[in-house]
């Protein structure tokens, strides 16, 4: 009995010791979300700044009024990924929508105050006031021309712009409306939804004001519906994060129905209305899908025209493979006797694509279909990005692809 009192002292310590640490790791923890969260998520200093702007006349847009005046559109639940490139949850108009607006980091200014985030001083002085509208058509064809390529139907998306500047359908540009929208042209993601306004798979446009855009919303913004963090992957086993996303997939019939969309937008960025355009981050969060399963992209930031990845392969110094890459994943060759990037992206869009598939595809698939998929996957992982494939062989490898999915899934209720 004392023998056992005696050591009752020095377990209720161990316990505290042990209790005392798991209160310390919990708290860092709880530290590190809310310092993340304080980093990330700025969507008031963005609305602010877009709503003084807005005020002294300087900017305009169809969101303007529910945004800085009737607050019928306000920010709900922050998914930034970047403190300088702000994303929310809203409602609008009785829509589930998504706001981004860009705000940039700041040093400390000549006032010796600390502003920790901005807008660009020079994000609004073009055009200036004076300019005439051929001479605004003008700018917009050239920067156009540089954002995507020399197009026959260029001047479509001039038109196709200068309609959604046309903020209150009068049929002309206020200089209000004409510094938003060149603002707006600023950001890649724009631009293509813009230039891929009417394809069915990319996020529709609703409004803008400013440099502040409102996209639809994806029911399912991601692929996969676990994302294990940065910070716990050390200790997270990968296998069980696998395994708990094919416990968590949609059906697979679902799953096909998702794929067939997701092919159909590759089909559609390649050479499209206004040129070729490359997915540069082929990675599951980038890829989703509404409550219909039907495949949409959840943001287009990975996107980019054909004729902006060559510009910044042409003439570039390298010593690898790896310094010719452009975003994630658009990496060509580096001449090493050169050393300079060729401009031939090496893996297209469809092999990209299809690496992501054999994850997402293959199990749970049908056993009589299994084998074939696997093996179709395997010849599309393979495709090579030389233009002397691009034509003939990968449109072969897509439709066959897609045929023998949608003869699975037709006429059953995932059709």
């Amino acid at each position: 009995m004392c023998l056992f009192q005696s050591r009752l002292p020095a377990v209720k310590v161990k316990y505290l010791l042990v209790a005392w640490f798991g209160i310390l790791v919990a708290s860092w923890v709880i530290y590190m979300q809310y310092s993340s969260y304080s980093e990330l998520c700025r969507g008031h200093v963005c609305t602010m700044l877009i709503c003084d702007h807005y005020r002294r006349g300087i900017i305009s847009g169809s969101v303007c009024k529910s945004l800085c005046e009737e607050k019928t559109l306000s920010l709900q639940r922050c998914l930034s990924t970047s403190p300088t490139h702000q994303i929310y949850s809203a409602v609008w108009k009785e829509k589930a929508v998504l706001v981004k607006c860009g705000i940039e980091e700041s040093m400390r200014g000549e006032n010796g105050l600390d502003s920790p985030l901005r807008h660009d001083n020079n994000l609004y002085d073009k055009p200036t006031r004076g300019t005439s509208m051929d001479e605004f058509r003008a700018m917009l064809h050239s920067f156009l021309k540089d954002s995507v390529g020399e197009q026959s139907s260029l001047s479509t998306l001039v038109t196709r712009v200068i309609s959604l500047a046309d903020v209150n359908g009068d049929g002309k540009v206020s200089l209000a409306e004409a510094k938003s929208v060149w603002a707006l042209l600023q950001i890649n993601e724009y631009v293509l939804m813009v230039a891929l306004q009417d394809k069915e798979h990319a996020p529709r446009l609703l409004g803008f004001c400013g440099d502040l855009y409102v996209t639809e919303h994806v029911a399912h913004s991601a692929l996969f519906r676990l994302e294990v963090p940065s910070w716990l992957q050390p200790v997270f086993p990968e296998a069980l994060g696998t395994a708990l996303n094919q416990w968590l997939a949609p059906a697979w019939p679902r799953r096909a129905r998702i794929t067939i969309g997701l092919l159909e937008f590759v089909e559609e960025v390649f050479h499209g209305v206004y040129g070729s355009f490359y997915i540069c981050d082929a990675s599951p969060r980038r890829v989703g899908y509404n409550a219909k399963y039907d495949f949409k992209m959840a943001d287009l930031q990975s996107i980019a025209s054909e004729a902006t990845v060559k510009g910044f392969l042409r003439g570039r110094t390298c010593e690898a493979n790896v310094d010719c890459t452009y975003g994630r994943d658009c990496t060509a060759t580096c001449d090493r006797l050169a050393r300079q990037c060729n401009v031939e992206v090496v893996q297209p869009n469809l092999a990209k694509v299809c690496a992501l598939l054999q994850d997402f595809l293959l199990f749970g698939a049908p056993l009589d279909l299994r084998e074939d998929l696997e093996k179709q996957l395997r010849t599309c992982v393979t495709l090579s990005g030389l233009a002397s494939q691009m034509e003939v062989h990968h449109s072969l490898v897509l439709n066959n692809l897609k045929t023998l999915l949608w003869k699975k899934i037709s006429n059953t209720k995932y059709s």
